[in-house]
């Protein structure tokens, strides 16, 4: 089973007009409301992939009700710790000209209390758990080595960890050697200081990652595809041309990919085919962190993987 973990789960509005004014007064042609959070959308793809899966994490107030609602109409199965906090909202501003403008709320405090409970609950999963997910931000109160511990009280069970986070989460959660990491071009240049011009620079940042335990390091490359390192061996990976329409939400179904194709126990090869067909099915959706099954089938015979 795939244990997604969502720490900091949101409500994502997305409002659709024909242009943003500073200081007027504008009117949203269409509004939608759906379960947002990096983590949610891990769950949503793989369950969409007929993979056995539980998202859990935290949840709070009538925000939280409605995302709790929502997931069980996808039919993604859930176990969520009740905080006295209201769960955030996101807000997307889509203007005719397809530039999209981010309002991310902070999202609630949370309690000693209540990060205790989940612990409990996390060690409660993960019995059942072969692969660990872990996307997104964590709470503002909430220290950022949270994810640390929680990737190594998984390795101490065993478990495949895989870390999709930023900023200092990222830089203290692989700290604990998570199985999986993939940061982007500008996320590693703003972790190590250093840019990064060329493939072999790409190969020896996935080394340095390597050399401290981690595994499976894919640093993305946007349109250009990815660059993935596993045990001595690297790969670069292209995918095919498509028409984007909402490229947010493609590195968490990329991720829902890795999380998939490693509990089927696909060869290193097509777990990477299988997360980039993920990743530019979900480009090709208007919905976030959404894919159809039969595309990302037909994506993963297109995407080329050669070994570097």
């Amino acid at each position: 089973m795939i244990l997604v973990i969502n720490l900091n789960a949101s409500i994502d509005k997305k409002y659709e007009i024909e242009n943003i004014e500073k200081g007027k007064v504008m009117r949203a042609r269409n509004v939608e409301n759906t379960p947002g959070g990096k983590g949610l959308h891990v769950a949503n793809v793989a369950t969409i992939l007929k993979e056995d899966c539980i998202a859990t994490g935290l949840l709070g107030g009538k925000s939280g009700e409605f995302i709790e609602d929502k997931l069980k109409d996808y039919g993604i199965k859930q176990d969520f710790v009740k905080i006295s906090g209201e769960t955030r909202s996101c807000l997307a501003i889509i203007s005719d000209d397809l530039v999209q403008t981010e309002i991310l709320e902070p999202g609630p405090e949370v309690s000693e209390a209540e990060l205790h409970s989940f612990l409990d609950k996390y060690m409660d999963l993960i019995k059942d758990s072969n692969v660990i997910v872990a996307s997104g931000s964590i709470p503002r109160n909430v220290s950022t080595n949270y994810y640390r511990n929680l990737i190594e009280m998984a390795n101490a069970q065993g478990k495949i960890f895989l870390l999709d986070t930023s900023g200092e989460a990222l830089k203290e959660g692989i700290k604990g050697r998570p199985y999986f990491i993939k940061p982007n071009k500008d996320e590693i240049e703003a972790l190590t200081g250093r840019k990064i011009s060329s493939t072999q620079e790409t190969i020896e940042e996935i080394k340095r990652f390597q050399d401290q335990g981690i595994e499976l390091v894919v640093i993305s490359l946007g349109a250009e595809g990815s660059i993935a390192g596993y045990k001595g061996k690297f790969y670069k990976v292209s995918v095919p041309n498509v028409k984007a329409v909402n490229p947010v939400g493609s590195g968490d179904s990329y991720v829902a990919g890795i999380a998939v194709g490693i509990e089927r126990g696909y060869s290193i090869e097509d777990i990477l085919k299988l997360a980039s067909a993920c990743g530019t099915a979900n480009a090709m959706e208007k919905e976030t962190g959404f894919v159809k099954k039969s595309v990302v089938e037909e994506l993963m015979e297109k995407v080329q993987v050669t070994e570097i």
